[in-house]
C-alpha cells in the first residue's frame, strides 16, 4: 500500500478541493472593523494615560513630551506587535527611578540611545525565547522592587508638591525634607491637596449619579479639577511648558564610560522585560475573570511575541526622543474592565495622544506641575501594596520582600534586585536545611514527627530519632514537608523493613492523619508502583515474574496467566479491582456519595481519541465528575447532516450544551494517533469496512492540510515533525470548525455561554499544548504554571 502525503508543491494531477453539499461557502475577503467596545475603551485609557505620561516624565526629569512619546508609541507599536492583545505599554511608574538616575548621570540624548539598546536586547532575548524565564523570579522580590520604586517616586515627588525642587536620592531627599516644610509654598500645596482628595473622593462618589460619574477617570478629573482651580484662584504656579516639537531633542550616540552604559543597558531591560511579562500574566488573569464569552474573544499571551513588541516599541521610542515603555499595570485593567475585545483599543488610544500631543498643547499647558506631581506621588504610594505584603509574609518571604525594597530605596534598582535574589536564596536554602524531628509516646504509639524538607542533610537526626523507637512497637511516621531526596527515602524504607521484621508496625502518613503515604512491606517482595498495570507488568505474590518479552516493537509481551479468571488480562483487572476497592475507594466514596445524590454537572464537554494512552484525568488534573467525557477512533466530531450512520457524538454534544449546560468543549489530539496515520495512507476504492466509513469524517482534515493557500500549524513555535504531527494538529483546529456547525453550539456561542478549546497531547514528552490561535494554521503553545500564578 503506498504512501499517500499532501504536499503543499502545485501539482497540475491534483484533484481540485471540493466541498460537501452541507459545507457552507468559503468565507469571503475579511473587512477592517473596530468593535465598538473597543473604539469606549481606548478613550478610556486615552483619558488616564494623558496626565500620567506627562506627571511621570516630569518625575524622570525628562522633557514632558517624552512622555506624550512614548505613550504613542506604547500604544501603537507594542500594541501591534506585542504578544498580549489588551495590555496597554507606555512610560511606567515602575521605571521612574532608573530613569531620572540615566538622566542625570548621562543627559537625556544618551538616556535615549540606552532606551534604544535596551530595545535591541529585549529583541534578542524574545528571539531566543527566554521570556518565560524572567517568571522565575520570585514574586517577593518582583514586588519588593516596585515597592521600592514606589516609595522613592512618592518621596522625591513631596518636594513638587511642597513648591520645592527633588534631589538625586532617597536619603538627600530625606535630610532636605525638614527644610522644605519649613518653605513650603501654600498655593502648590493647596492645588497638591485638591488633587489628592479628588482622586481619593472620586471613584466613592455614591448612589446612580455616581456610577455614571465614576466612569470618567479619577486621574483626569484631578488633574482637571486642580487646573480648574487654580486658574479660577488666579494662583502663580510653575506649569506644564511644551517646547515646540522643533525643538525636540532625539537620541544621540551613547557618551559615558562602557561599564555603565553596559549596566544601565542591563537594568533598563531587566526592569522593562519583567513588568512587561507579569503585566501580561496579570492581564490574561483579569480577562478570564471577566462575565460571558468576553473572555473567549481574546487569545492568551504570547510571552516571547510580547518581548519581540516591547523592544520594537523600545527602539521606536528611544530613537524618537521618548521615556523607555513597559507594560502599564494601571491603563491596562482599564483597558480590561471597559470590555476591550482586541489590540484594536490599545492602538487606538496611541492614536488619541497623537493627536493630543499635536492639536492640545494650549491646554495641556494649563496643567500646574504641583498637580501632575500629586497624582504621581499617589501612583508611587499605590505601588506599596498591604496586599502584596501580606501575601509575601503568608509565604514567610517578608525578608526578601524588606530586603529588595531597602536595596532599590537605598542603593538603586538593579542592587535591590541583586540584594533580593541573595536573599531569595539563603532562605530558600534555610528552608532546604532546616528540618525538626521530634519522637513522643502516646498510649503505647510512638510517634516521630518530622516538619520540614527531608533531605540527606537530615539524615543523620532521622536516623538517630528512628533507633530510639523500641523494637516491635506500634510507630506512626508523620512528613509534614513538600520534598524528600533519595537519601531520606532509602533510610525510612530500611528502618520500615528492619522495624516491621522484627514485629512492630509502621504507618507513613503525609500533612493530615490517616492519609497514607506508604505500606509497609507485609512479607512480599512485591514493590509495585501504582501505575505498573498499564506496563503489563505482573506482580502475583512472594515471587515475582521473570522479566517480560518483547514484542517487534518493543513493548512488553506477558503470556496468560491460566491461575486468573480469564488468563493474565482477567487476573490484571480482579488485581485492579481489588486496589481500588482497597486504596482508592475509602478516598473517594465520600464524593462519590454526593455525586450520586445531586447528579453529574460536569463543566467541560472533552472529546478525545479513544488511544489507550491518553489518560484524561490525568493529562487535565480532574477528578469524579469534572468532566464529561467523549472518545472515539481520531477525536472525530462528524458534521451535523452527513449520513453517518451513527449520531452518538452529536448526541453527546447536544446532551453536554442543552442538558448539563458544560462551558466549554476541548478538542483533544495526540501524537502518534493511529486513526490519522490510517488517513494518510489511505487509497480511494477498496472494501468499505466500519474504520474506513467512520474514517471519511477526517477527510475535511486532510483536505485543510492540502490548501496551498492555508499556512500550515505550528507547536510551541517549531514546526511539526512529520506529516501525521502536522495532521494532527490540523484535525483539531477542523474538528473545532464542525463542532461550530451543530446548532447547540453555534446557539450557545452567541449567547456567550460557551467556549471553545483545541489541545494537543505529546505523548512522548508528556506534554499538553492549547491552540492560542487559528488563523496562523493552528497555533499550540505549552501550558506552564507560571502563566496562572505569576
Amino acid at each position: 500500500m503506498s504512501a499517500c502525503v499532501p504536499t503543499r508543491a502545485t501539482d497540475p494531477n491534483r484533484t481540485e478541493r471540493t466541498h460537501p453539499p452541507h459545507s457552507p461557502p468559503p468565507p469571503g475577503p475579511r473587512r477592517f472593523r473596530i468593535a465598538g467596545a473597543d473604539v469606549s475603551a481606548s478613550i478610556a485609557v486615552f483619558l488616564i494615560a494623558l496626565p500620567l505620561s506627562l506627571g511621570i516624565a516630569l518625575a524622570t526629569g525628562a522633557p514632558l513630551q517624552a512622555g506624550l512619546v512614548a505613550a504613542a508609541v506604547g500604544g501603537l507599536v507594542a500594541g501591534r506587535l506585542g504578544g498580549s492583545p489588551l495590555q496597554v505599554s507606555g512610560p511606567a511608574a515602575g521605571l521612574t527611578v532608573v530613569t531620572a538616575d540615566l538622566i542625570q548621570r548621562y543627559g537625556w540624548r544618551t538616556t535615549c540611545a540606552i532606551t534604544v539598546l535596551a530595545g535591541l536586547a529585549q529583541l534578542g532575548l524574545g528571539c531566543l525565547r527566554v521570556a518565560r524565564g524572567a517568571l522565575a523570579v520570585s514574586p517577593a522580590i518582583v514586588h519588593g522592587m516596585l515597592a521600592g520604586i514606589g516609595v522613592t517616586i512618592a518621596v522625591a515627588q513631596l518636594h513638587i508638591v511642597l513648591g520645592g525642587t527633588p534631589q538625586s536620592s532617597v536619603p538627600d531627599n530625606l535630610r532636605a525634607l525638614p527644610a522644605q516644610l519649613a518653605d513650603m509654598r501654600l498655593a502648590s500645596v493647596s492645588v497638591s491637596v485638591l488633587t489628592l482628595a479628588l482622586l481619593l473622593l472620586w471613584p466613592r462618589l455614591p448612589g446612580r449619579t455616581g456610577r455614571l460619574l465614576r466612569k470618567v477617570p479619577a486621574a483626569l478629573v484631578a488633574v482637571a479639577g486642580a487646573t480648574a482651580a487654580a486658574a479660577l484662584a488666579g494662583l502663580r504656579l510653575p506649569k506644564v511648558d511644551l517646547p515646540s516639537w522643533s525643538n525636540h531633542a532625539l537620541a544621540g550616540l551613547p557618551e559615558g564610560p562602557v561599564l555603565g552604559l553596559v549596566a544601565a543597558v542591563l537594568t533598563t531591560t531587566l526592569v522593562c522585560s519583567v513588568q512587561s511579562l507579569l503585566g501580561a500574566v496579570a492581564v490574561d488573569k483579569l480577562v478570564a475573570a471577566r462575565p460571558g464569552g468576553l473572555s473567549a474573544r481574546v487569545g492568551r499571551s504570547r510571552l516571547d511575541r510580547e518581548l519581540l513588541g516591547q523592544g520594537a516599541a523600545n527602539i521606536v521610542s528611544g530613537s524618537l526622543g521618548g521615556l523607555p515603555i513597559a507594560g502599564v499595570a494601571v491603563r491596562s485593567s482599564a483597558n480590561v474592565h471597559a470590555g476591550a475585545v482586541s489590540r484594536n483599543s490599545t492602538m487606538l488610544h496611541g492614536v488619541l495622544v497623537v493627536i493630543a500631543a499635536l492639536l492640545m498643547v494650549p491646554i495641556l499647558e494649563l496643567i500646574p506641575l504641583a498637580s501632575l506631581a500629586a497624582l504621581v506621588m499617589a501612583v508611587g504610594i499605590q505601588m506599596v501594596s498591604l496586599n502584596h505584603i501580606r501575601t509575601v509574609t503568608r509565604h514567610r518571604e517578608v525578608w526578601v520582600y524588606a530586603v529588595t525594597t531597602l536595596g532599590v530605596v537605598s542603593l538603586g534598582v538593579l542592587e535591590g534586585v541583586a540584594l533580593g535574589i541573595a536573599m531569595a536564596v539563603g532562605v530558600a536554602l534555610h528552608r532546604l536545611t532546616r528540618t525538626r524531628i521530634t519522637h513522643e509516646e502516646k498510649e503505647g504509639v510512638h510517634h516521630v514527627h518530622v516538619r520540614g524538607q527531608l533531605t540527606f542533610l537530615a539524615v543523620p537526626r532521622l536516623s538517630r530519632t528512628l533507633h530510639l523507637v523500641p523494637h516491635g512497637s506500634d510507630t506512626v511516621v508523620e512528613l509534614d514537608g513538600s520534598f524528600m531526596d533519595h537519601a531520606a527515602y532509602e533510610t525510612l524504607q530500611d528502618w520500615q523493613k528492619t522495624h516491621t521484621a522484627q514485629g512492630g508496625s509502621v504507618e507513613i502518613t503525609g500533612r493530615h492523619p490517616g492519609t497514607r503515604i506508604s505500606e509497609p512491606q507485609s512479607g512480599s517482595d512485591c514493590r509495585c508502583r501504582p501505575w505498573t498495570p498499564w506496563r503489563n507488568h505482573q506482580c502475583d505474590g512472594p515471587h515475582s515474574t521473570p522479566p517480560a518479552e518483547k514484542n517487534p516493537d518493543g513493548s512488553d509481551r506477558s503470556e496468560p496467566d491460566p491461575t486468573g479468571p480469564g488468563g493474565a488480562s482477567g487476573h490484571e483487572l480482579a488485581r485492579g479491582i481489588s486496589a481500588f476497592q482497597r486504596n482508592t475507594a475509602p478516598l473517594v466514596r465520600s464524593e462519590l456519595a454526593r455525586l450520586a445524590r445531586e447528579g453529574q454537572r460536569p463543566s467541560q464537554l472533552f472529546l478525545t481519541c479513544a488511544d489507550s494512552r491518553l489518560v484524561t484525568s490525568m493529562i487535565t488534573s480532574s477528578g469524579p465528575g469534572d468532566l464529561f467525557v467523549v472518545r472515539n477512533v481520531g477525536n472525530l466530531v462528524p458534521r451535523p447532516g452527513e449520513e453517518s450512520g451513527d449520531d452518538s457524538v452529536a448526541a453527546a454534544i447536544e446532551y453536554a450544551v442543552d442538558v448539563l449546560r458544560v462551558r466549554s468543549i476541548t478538542v483533544c489530539g495526540h501524537s502518534g494517533c493511529g486513526a490519522m496515520q490510517a488517513l494518510l495512507n489511505s487509497e480511494p476504492g477498496g472494501a468499505r469496512t466500519p474504520l474506513k466509513r467512520w474514517l471519511r469524517h477526517g477527510l475535511p482534515s486532510l483536505e485543510r492540510m492540502a490548501d496551498a493557500s492555508l499556512p500550515w500549524g505550528r507547536l510551541a513555535g517549531r514546526s511539526p515533525e512529520d506529516a501525521v504531527e502536522q495532521l494532527c494538529l490540523t484535525n483539531v483546529v477542523q474538528q473545532l470548525e464542525h463542532l461550530r456547525a451543530h446548532d447547540s453550539v453555534a446557539r450557545a456561542l452567541d449567547e456567550g455561554a460557551l467556549e471553545l478549546h483545541g489541545m494537543y497531547f505529546h505523548v512522548g514528552e508528556a506534554e499538553a499544548y492549547l491552540l492560542t490561535e487559528t488563523d496562523a494554521g493552528g497555533v499550540f503553545d505549552r501550558v506552564r504554571e507560571s502563566d496562572l500564578t505569576a
